[in-house]
């Protein structure tokens, strides 16, 4: 259970469910409901679409290119490790991707669905998470299974989107998004210092 609850607050980080929410408010401003939630759906299709193929295809891109594990879980967590001190210490989530729109009519994979949901350091995530030399295909489903629920409350936050936005406000989420990446740094170091000891056998 604790393992559980573990990833799930790992996948939470990375994909910053609460930071998305500017986001997407912003991308379908005076849109009508039926177009807002077609986004919705759209962006948190796509975002499971992405992740589950790093998930299947991620390790198995590193083997044909001959790049050892240890190595690839050393540069993710490092580029983990920036992708979180930028939400520490940058722009937080919200503002930063709020400038990155351009139309409605690209709206729910950019920059919705990518870089806000599937973002890089939950693709990243989604290969360390489940790699075969440390993880069933029990675990690894389990772990996808926990991904995709995270996914879910992407979704339902979403369709809630309004109401959860006056309740916390742009600062509210950008505060959310810091912690969330203070968290995250921790998960990068782990992950770095992991590699290190793997790669050299200590």
């Amino acid at each position: 259970m604790n393992e559980l609850i573990a990833t799930f607050i790992f996948f939470f980080a990375v994909i910053d469910p609460v930071g998305t929410i500017p986001v997407f408010i912003a991308v379908t401003r005076g849109e009508d409901a039926a177009f807002k939630r077609k986004v919705a759906y759209k962006a948190v299709a796509v975002s499971a679409l992405v992740l589950l193929f790093f998930v299947v295809v991620g390790e198995l891109l590193l083997n044909a290119i001959r790049i050892p594990l240890a190595a690839f879980q050393i540069a993710g967590g490092i580029v983990l490790l920036l992708f979180a001190l930028t939400m520490i210490f940058g722009e937080g989530k919200p503002e930063s991707e709020i400038k990155s729109m351009r139309d409605s009519t690209e709206t729910a994979i950019f920059p919705l669905a990518i870089p806000s949901i599937a973002s890089p350091g939950a693709m990243l995530g989604a290969v360390l998470m489940t790699r075969n030399e440390e993880f069933t295909w029990v675990e690894q489903a389990i772990t996808s299974s926990v991904m995709l629920g995270v996914l879910i409350l992407v979704l339902m936050l979403l369709l809630l989107a309004r109401y959860v936005h006056n309740f916390i406000g742009d600062s509210g989420a950008s505060i959310i998004s810091r912690v969330m990446g203070l968290i995250l740094s921790s998960v990068a170091v782990a992950n770095i210092l992991g590699g290190i000891k793997d790669y050299f056998a200590l």
